[in-house]
């Protein structure tokens, strides 16, 4: 019996490699080594990457810039032990990505964005590419240079055609998403006046509410990141004229000012912020929530109720930021985190809707202006669509 059931699973392995292989194609790896020069470098000194898949046809003037995720280091500890891995280190970055969901070259798998110039932007920062300190750490030797590194590819960008971009949008996964809210007016600024530019946040919308044991956790490590990174100077200035700088790491504080067009995909229970927000190690240190935030379905129902109570505050920032008519926003109650980037979440036969609409068409619709949407999906369970088989 354990023979064949090892066997169905490794048989279930395959079949989704194989359904992952024929859905996405790779994409090499690009060094940016004249961002040394400039000082512009991940936390080891190494210099930043990025995966570019050229436009063709009719998106050859088109250019969708995706920055990676993968959390923030927070101090000199954390960020010194990210130099060991990719997040800080381009040394240790796999040579090839396999790109799909909204960086797919396929109009079947991504209809409005296919044929553009398609990017993502390796991170190796820790600081969402807001640091900037001048000196390495001259105990650690880290740099912190997240802010230069956005600068330094953006200008190689400009240098391969980006400088006669007609559309435009800045996006991002997690912790990208963030640097997408931070730096989309900036971004905006450095394309040409007739551009149509536009930004998109996938899973970035981090709000600031307590943990399970009622400790601010989330509010203190952003703090603390910024600080580490000297990251004040580059957030908006529209909020650090009136806020802590910690405090605008937090888009509830940010994007209401936010200038350029901007879209929010997000799932209100989003795997992430359940686990390192809501439910941290630290403020559940017998580790009651730990099946339960690897499996919504293990919850119990005392645990699915202070989950509602994260949605409603989810909806709460959210709603704070007030109406708009160039904002979109695609919030869904699947237990998810990053949707735009894989395909089975972005647009398949099979992936999750929001009254009757995928996230690819929701997107789609908004950029190119054809229907506005701005939807709130109902409390879970109610969407049998969601997969919650949390995507990270």
């Amino acid at each position: 019996m354990v023979k064949g059931a090892m066997q169905l699973w490794l048989r279930a392995i395959f079949t989704l490699l194989i359904v992952l292989i024929s859905e996405g194609h790779p994409v090499d790896i690009t060094y940016l080594q004249s961002a040394v020069a400039k000082g512009a470098v991940c936390l080891d000194g190494s210099p930043p990457a990025y995966h570019f898949d050229k436009g063709f046809g009719a998106g050859v003037n088109n250019w969708f810039i995706q920055l990676e995720g993968g959390a923030w280091c927070n101090n000199a500890t954390t960020c010194l032990e990210r130099t060991k891995t990719r997040l800080g280190s381009s040394k240790l970055m796999v040579k090839t990505v396999s790109f799909s969901g909204i960086l797919s070259n396929k109009a079947k798998f991504n209809p409005d964005f296919y044929n553009w110039n398609r990017i993502r932007i390796r991170y190796c920062d820790g600081s969402s590419f807001t640091g900037d300190v001048e000196a390495a750490d001259p105990k650690t030797k880290v740099f912190y240079r997240g802010a230069r590194i956005f600068s330094a590819v953006m200008e190689d960008f400009l240098a391969k055609g980006m400088k006669n971009a007609q559309n435009a949008i800045l996006a991002g996964c997690s912790a990208g998403s963030l640097a997408a809210i931070l730096h989309c007016d900036r971004f905006k600024g450095l394309l040409p006046p007739g551009a149509k530019v536009k930004c998109l946040s996938d899973a970035g919308f981090f709000i600031n509410t307590q943990t399970i044991s009622g400790t601010s956790h989330i509010e203190q490590f952003y703090s603390e990141v910024v600080n580490t990174h000297g990251s004040a100077k580059n957030l908006p200035q529209s909020c650090t004229s009136r806020l802590k700088p910690g405090l605008c790491f937090f888009p509830q504080n940010v994007a209401q000012q936010i200038q350029t067009p901007l879209f929010l995909v997000n799932a209100a229970y989003d795997s992430w912020q359940i686990k390192n927000i809501l439910a941290p190690g630290v403020a559940d240190p017998h580790g009651t929530w730990r099946n339960c935030k690897l499996d919504i379905l293990k919850c119990s129902s005392a645990q699915l109720q202070t989950m509602q109570a994260f949605r409603s505050e989810f909806l709460k920032a959210l709603n704070s930021l007030g109406p708009s008519s160039t904002r979109g926003y695609y919030i869904n109650s699947c237990y998810a985190h990053c949707q735009t980037g894989t395909q089975e979440t972005w647009l398949r036969d099979d992936s999750p809707v929001l009254s009757g609409t995928t996230i690819a068409k929701a997107v789609g619709d908004w950029y190119y202006e054809r229907k506005r949407f701005q939807e709130i999906d109902c409390p879970y369970p109610c969407n049998k669509t969601c997969k919650n088989r949390n995507f990270e």
